[in-house]
């Protein structure tokens, strides 16, 4: 194995400790904000003790000292917490969150050559508030960094004897192997104690010849004295190897051992080999084990000593056991992948789809029945992988929802609100690139939420309300889409005063008639703002004109629901996925159009209200004409023709010559219907989404582009946006115009051919 390797080996292994780090920084911070409101809650302490304690922990295995020092601060200071102590207070609370946003930097630093000279000021800053609060003001109470282990005793060393344990260690021959080095157990140790003598028994090591370079073969026999930590107990020593015990035997011994434990873990060691037994006697006599087991005793001690029993022993599968489901429970059921391959994977099979789409395209044209059957069987199987893949990236959105308890937490309080969050649907699953990206937005409309929606405590208290505010996100499927909803129950949007603001800047006209929704909309102008003054929260203009793009970019739209004085609830409806979905293919001209499976719900014939001349743009044809309503069953829905809508001009022929029978494809975006005309109907169709070049930026409710199992260019449409345009037609009349390409430009598929390949 090179140099490069043992790099390689090393520079992954620090990045799964960094993906660890984080999710226990996670469940840190949660444990801490329940512990904020309900500080009497002991499990929620052992829990934020417990994420403290694993992070320093494995901050130690691989050599990360300024984590790792730095974490025992805020751990020691928990302890205090723990055994009753210390009670919790807004001051304790406020120094473990920022103590907890400082182990985040420092875990940054780890990835760089060196670190900053002021976050390590900062970490010393923290660490001596910690210390303080913890009633322990003097620096010296702590070591800033973990010290190496020491080879032997010091002579002049005067720490308490009475409170020193005997730790005696041997690795197994696979520990380097499986990524354990012993060095860094025995370091961590003296993070939490003293190391007051080490001994390396190096007698199993084999001779050079025979020496295997990724085997270990070392035992250490450690005096630790924990006289000047009094909170290091057993459970603490046993947690310091408690990710080594499938790979090392660890024998721990209290200082109050008897001369019986010892002379069991003299025979568990040595067995009845006699020469062995004097050379750990010798050692422990180095040592300075108090013990007479260190001692050369009688034949009959000997025969004693081996007939005991080993409760040790005995206890050791049970001790394994709970180990191994500590650490090695959730290894059995869930497997890291890089992010990188499984996009690659997910790449792969939508070449597949296309691919597939292609065979079964062939076999059609082959007219073989044999060819067809086959062709769906690879058709079903491919399906089955599309899914099963697509599966891998769908995680519960609630991981996303979780963060926003700190948010609330921190923006309440600098703005002197009293503000409840509550979560619901956190198991709702969508794509991980979908979750990543509706991050920023969701924390706009909380942060907006929080700062023009929930009243001040006086305020909401003199309007009969709590004076604890109310602010909830909720999750949920519907209609093939996920819905995301942040509200909240506060004083509600302003309609007189976002129109008059809209009025001022030449929004709207002065005499314009706008439902509520259309003033609702106007909040997403850039820049638009009704903030009276700007404050670090919001206020600028800046961040709903975003939220809207970001949220249309994923294909998904953003709606407002807002009653005065009640509150308000902004809604994000967004696809599952963004890689591969099931379509329904149509054709309008000589262009193939793919609507969303989950939004089609039936196709019928043309209705009569939907039955216009042909376009003839140089007859001057009213462009409102593209859209109108028609009758279905007793309700009055919107319908859009997309041939006029997107500028077509010649319609379909069959093969005999005559004009195709066009149909009406009824689909839903959300709550609303909408009928769109097209000319042909071509069935289902797996469709894997690509994205559309800049030069396609004027088309509208364009969601995309696909392949063809024929080769052929077809578009995704936007349902959302095709909504918009059919229900708000005297609004999204003269975009349309905007959108269709003049008579004499090229086909937008023609143009898309060009610029894919």
């Amino acid at each position: 194995m090179t140099a490069d390797d043992d790099a390689e080996i090393l520079a992954v292994a620090r990045e799964g400790f960094l993906v660890e780090a984080r999710e226990q920084m996670q469940a840190f911070e949660s444990a801490l904000l329940v512990m904020e409101t309900d500080p009497g809650d002991a499990e929620n302490l052992n829990a934020a003790f417990r994420a403290a304690h694993t992070i320093k922990g494995t901050s130690g295995l691989f050599g990360c000292d300024a984590v790792a020092a730095f974490t025992h601060e805020v751990e020691t200071l928990m302890e205090g917490l723990r055994s009753g102590t210390l009670a919790v207070n807004a001051d304790i609370s406020a120094a473990l969150l920022e103590s907890l946003d400082q182990i985040g930097v420092l875990l940054d630093e780890v990835l760089l050559p060196a670190g900053s000279p002021d976050v390590a000021a900062r970490s010393e800053e923290l660490a001596a508030r910690l210390r303080t609060l913890a009633g322990s003001p003097r620096a010296g109470d702590r070591s800033t960094a973990i010290p190496a282990a020491k080879p032997v005793a010091a002579p002049n060393d005067t720490a308490t004897p009475g409170a020193r344990w005997h730790l005696s260690l041997r690795f197994g021959a696979d520990a380097l192997r499986n990524g354990l080095d012993p060095l860094a157990f025995i370091r961590y140790l003296g993070s939490i104690g003293h190391l007051a003598s080490v001994r390396v028994l190096e007698a199993d090591v084999p001779p050079l010849d025979a020496l295997d370079a990724e085997g270990c073969h070392l035992g250490f026999e450690i005096r630790f004295d924990t006289s000047a930590h009094p909170q290091t107990d057993r459970a603490a020593i046993e947690q310091v190897f408690e990710f080594a015990t499938e790979d090392a035997q660890v024998g721990i011994l209290d200082p109050s051992a008897s001369e019986d434990d010892y002379a069991a873990l003299l025979t568990e060691r040595c067995g009845t080999d006699p020469a062995r037994r004097d050379a750990l006697r010798a050692i422990w006599r180095e040592l300075g084990v108090p013990s007479e087991a260190a001692q050369t005793p009688a034949i009959e001690e000997v025969a004693a000593a081996i007939e005991a029993p080993t409760p040790r022993r005995e206890a050791e599968p049970e001790r394994r056991e709970g180990a191994r489901e500590r650490r090695g429970g959730d290894d059995t059921r869930y497997v890291r992948v890089r992010a990188d391959k499984l996009d690659r994977l997910i790449d792969v099979i939508g070449e597949l789809v296309i691919a597939g789409s292609g065979v079964q395209t062939a076999a059609l044209a082959d007219g073989a029945a044999l060819t067809q059957e086959a062709a769906q069987r690879v058709a079903d199987l491919v399906e089955e992988v599309r899914d099963g893949t697509l599966a891998l990236r769908m995680v519960p959105v609630g991981e996303t929802f979780a963060r926003f308890h700190r948010v609330v937490r921190d923006v309440s309080k600098q703005l002197g609100k009293e503000v409840e969050l509550v979560l619901s649907g956190g198991d709702t699953e969508m794509d991980k690139a979908m979750v990543d990206a509706i991050a920023d937005p969701l924390t706009h409309l909380v942060r907006n939420s929080l700062d023009h929606g929930i009243e001040p405590p006086a305020q909401r208290t003199a309007n009969g309300k709590p004076a604890r505010g109310r602010l909830g996100l909720h999750a949920y499927h519907e209609a093939g889409s996920i819905v995301i909803e942040v509200s909240d129950d506060g004083r509600g949007l302003a309609r007189d005063r976002i129109l008059g603001k809209a009025i001022e800047r030449g929004l709207v006209e002065p005499d314009a008639v706008l439902s509520d929704a259309d003033v609702w909309d106007l909040i997403f102008a850039p820049g638009f703002s009704t903030a009276e003054q700007v404050t670090s929260v919001s206020g600028r203009g800046v961040g709903m004109d975003v939220v809207r793009r970001n949220v249309e970019a994923l294909r998904g739209q953003i709606s407002i629901a807002s009653t005065a004085g009640r509150g308000t609830t902004m809604q994000l409806r967004l696809p599952l996925t963004l890689a591969i979905i099931d379509g329904f293919l149509t054709q309008v001209g000589a262009v193939h159009y793919v609507i969303p499976l989950e939004a089609v719900a039936e196709c019928i014939d043309l209705p009569e209200e939907c039955r216009t001349a042909p376009a003839d743009t140089s007859s001057g044809t009213d462009p409102r004409e593209v859209s109108g309503t028609f009758h279905l069953r007793g309700e009055i829905l919107p319908w859009l023709d997309l041939a006029r809508y997107y500028g077509h001009e010649e319609a379909v022929t069959e093969p005999q010559g005559r004009a195709t029978r066009r149909s009406l494809v009824l689909a839903r975006a959300g709550h609303q219907r909408i009928g769109l005309v097209v000319d042909r109907l071509l069935g289902e169709h797996q469709t894997v989404i690509r994205p559309l070049a800049a030069i396609f930026s004027p088309l509208k409710a364009l969601a995309g582009s696909t392949i063809l199992g024929s080769g052929e260019v077809a578009l995704v449409l936007d349902m959302p946006g095709l909504v918009a345009a059919a229900t708000h037609s005297k609004r999204q009349a003269s975009g349309a115009r905007r959108a269709a390409p003049p008579p004499a430009a090229p086909s937008p598929v023609a143009a898309l051919e060009r610029s894919i390949g």
